[in-house]
């Protein structure tokens, strides 16, 4: 049988076949449709954490309950789950323990464009990469095998163009594995200084057990005979530019990349004049190999050092010129502009259209709000890492000088601050701080597509969950000043940031609305805007909504896209927008 797939989807078929009992992660393009597929097979326990430490740490709890374990993230959450990672590492498993990495080359929806692989290498854990959707299959369902066969976690590593293709998988049926429940065993799995100096060298055992397993694989690590002198040593979506641009090469397909099997790869060497290596982003492969004295004819230096591959590129380096057209020729045609903008009528926008007015130093974070940076609101001034909008606001505060005193606050997402939020704020609270932190609370993990989290009261199959209150939380922690606003009405908002602002401790805003894609909430009746009054000031048009635009030097509405939100009409001094009434009320969105 073959069935078309995401690549994503067909990591969790594997787990699936694999018997895999338990998944979890948190939500992270490009990696977020692993879990919402696997929760389709209804016999297997998955949950959203709040944040990849955790979802790692109950993975291992159940890996250690003999039950087999997938945990996803994407790469800069791989950065989160590193601590429980690297101590796992020397426990070594119960059931198998699969973690997928799903790394962003070009940084489609990331921040950095790290290269996991380095991780796998100071983790000293074992690593495997697919190249397309059935590999994507295949490899996760193998993975367990190989985490219990040889005790580690194993990473999964995927891309961004692996993760979101969409190709043929050859489903199988499911494994012969049963669990051999929980074994207590207490030098393995408790690790006190005493126990991990005994477990380093388990570590160092694996890896050459492990090593010698891919240098006779002819599975994961495949040699394809050419019929040119020239040799290519390559992994993952890699291999597929490889194999278009130059099929008559011989190629050295690394599917199980650490440890790497560097006797396969200096007997490959031998067989061919010229030899290639093809990988993007660092030369993790390369300089393993020119470390062993292979000599290498050609490789990262002839790629751009950021970015995708692709196969032009491929075919440039390795050809020297493009034989394959990737792109469309448009010829005289202008194809406006479409730069990243809040969906029509998001609660956020009236909220950083506040900041910009007000002038404040906003710390920024993860999330769609992030989008208020950019251009006409550009109301952020920075934006690093989950949950560092409140420590950075913090210290900007404190040592920004008399000018930055009322101005600094940071703006975090509800689910954000569920993740890596609270520790900071607790930060703010026994250390003295006097900066505002503003809680953008819209009840979903809103940028990824609208997962469920701890405030949500859903969990990941939609049944109903334990909804955890944003406000009450941050009362609870100990501050003294929280103020929930709705973040539609302008005026008392400002009113509450200024107060709030000029308070002599920490305080906390919590602006509630919910996000109208994630609670699919209906569209409102849209605003009416009568020209005749409209002074050109610019004002509706600078609140950065689709939904309304300039024409002619004029406002003017897309009807389709407005909500009804009620902003544009707030910001107009002149009066000329308004919304209509409906049996004498106002109809926001969702009213």
């Amino acid at each position: 049988m073959r069935k078309l797939m995401l690549g994503n989807e067909a990591v969790a078929r594997g787990a699936w076949e694999a018997r895999v009992g338990f998944g979890s992660g948190y939500p992270g393009t490009p990696s977020t449709e692993i879990l919402e597929a696997l929760a389709a097979y209804e016999d297997v326990v998955v949950q959203w954490a709040p944040n990849e430490k955790v979802g790692y740490e109950v993975a291992m709890g159940a890996s250690l309950a003999g039950t087999r374990a997938l945990v996803t993230m994407k790469h800069v959450g791989l950065n989160v789950a590193a601590d429980p990672l690297f101590s796992s590492s020397y426990m070594g498993v119960g059931g198998g323990l699969v973690v997928v990495s799903a790394d962003d080359p070009g940084m489609h929806s990331s921040q950095d464009e790290q290269d996991n692989r380095a991780i796998a290498r100071a983790a000293k854990v074992l690593m495997v990469e697919p190249y397309d959707v059935d590999e994507s299959r295949w490899m996760a369902r193998e993975a367990f095998a190989l985490s219990e066969r040889f005790d580690s976690p194993v990473i999964l590593r995927m891309t961004t163009r692996v993760c979101h293709q969409t190709g043929v998988a050859r489903p199988a049926d499911r494994v012969d594995w049963k669990s051999k429940g929980y074994l207590k065993d207490i030098p393995k799995f408790v690790m006190l200084p005493s126990h991990a100096r005994e477990r380093r060298h388990k570590v160092e055992e694996r890896l050459r057990a492990a090593k010698a397993f891919g240098e006779e694989s002819d599975l994961w690590n495949p040699i394809l005979t050419g019929t040119s002198d020239v040799g290519v040593v390559t992994s993952g979506v890699s291999f597929g530019y490889v194999r278009e641009s130059l099929p008559e090469a011989w190629i050295l397909k690394l599917g199980l990349t650490h440890p790497l099997p560097m006797e396969r790869i200096r007997r490959f060497s031998g067989m061919v004049k010229r030899l290639f290596v093809v990988e993007e982003l660092e030369p993790y492969l390369e300089e393993s190999i020119r470390a062993e004295g292979i000599a290498v004819a050609g490789g990262r230096g002839l790629f751009p050092y950021t970015g995708e591959l692709n196969l032009p590129l491929v075919e440039t380096a390795l050809l020297g010129a493009p034989r394959s057209k990737v792109t469309v020729d448009l010829g005289d045609l202008k194809v406006p502009s479409r730069p990243p903008t809040l969906c029509p009528g998001c609660s956020h926008r009236g909220m950083f259209t506040l900041f910009r007015e007000m002038k404040l130093r906003v710390m920024g974070d993860i999330g769609c709000y992030t989008l208020g940076a950019l251009k006409p609101l550009g109301a952020m001034d920075s934006c690093m890492c989950m949950g560092a909008s409140v420590g950075m606001a913090e210290g900007l505060e404190k040592f920004g000088g008399p000018k930055e005193k009322g101005k600094t606050l940071g703006v975090i997402g509800d689910s954000t601050f569920f993740h890596s939020g609270i520790p900071a704020l607790v930060d703010m609270i026994v250390n003295g701080s006097h900066a505002t932190l503003v809680i953008l609370d819209n009840r979903w993990t809103a940028m990824t597509g609208g997962q469920p989290h701890p405030g949500t009261g859903k969990d990941i199959r939609g049944n109903d969950a334990p909804q955890l209150n944003v406000a009450e939380v941050c009362r609870a922690l100990g501050v003294k000043r929280v103020v929930e606003v709705d973040p539609y009405d302008l005026e008392k908002t400002r009113r509450v940031l200024e107060e709030e602002l000029q308070a002599p401790e920490v305080s906390v805003v919590v602006a509630v609305a919910p996000c109208l894609l994630g609670g699919r909430i209906p569209k409102g009746t849209p605003v009416e805007i009568h020209l005749e009054n409209c002074d050109r000031c610019g004002a509706c048009i600078r609140v950065g909504c689709m939904g309304i635009h300039e024409k002619e030097g004029f406002p003017d509405l897309d009807p389709d896209l407005c909500t009804g939100c009620g902003v544009c009409v707030q910001v107009c001094e002149a009066g000329c927008i308004s919304l209509p009434s409906v049996q004498g009320e106002k109809t926001p969105p969702g009213a």
